[in-house]
């Protein structure tokens, strides 16, 4: 199943060393298998705020992307990055293929406390 690591960096700072990380990350993702979705382009915000920029590298396991998040070659590079920006990142699996979202909505369900249910109108 895919997996992806999703980075909302804020507050960046132009600086060489953001520079650099930007041209060595490719090299330590590849190994793993990973691959930039999103990277320095634009974002439309349509709902609540989100300031600074979306990266996301999709990987093809879940395992992938935390060997890629721990292995020495991003471990040496990533102070250049945290040193000029702040951020939260995440990894995340994806969904299935053939994924159904009713399954879900059923799990939601079955979690309500009685009288919470609603109905629809």
């Amino acid at each position: 199943m895919p997996a992806y690591a999703i980075a909302h960096l804020r507050d960046v700072t132009p600086h060489a060393e953001v520079a650099e990380y930007i041209d060595r990350i490719t090299a330590t993702f590849e190994p793993y298998g990973g691959r930039f979705l999103v990277h320095g382009t634009a974002h439309e915000t349509v709902e609540g705020d989100w300031p600074g920029a979306v990266v996301m590298i999709a990987f093809p396991t879940l395992a992938e992307a935390r060997a890629w998040w721990n292995s020495p070659a991003y471990r040496e590079i990533a102070p250049l990055r945290t040193r000029h920006a702040r951020g939260d990142i995440i990894l995340v699996d994806g969904v299935p293929e053939g994924y159904d979202p009713g399954s879900t909505a059923q799990a939601v369900r079955a979690s309500l406390a009685p009288g919470d249910a609603g109905t629809a109108g």
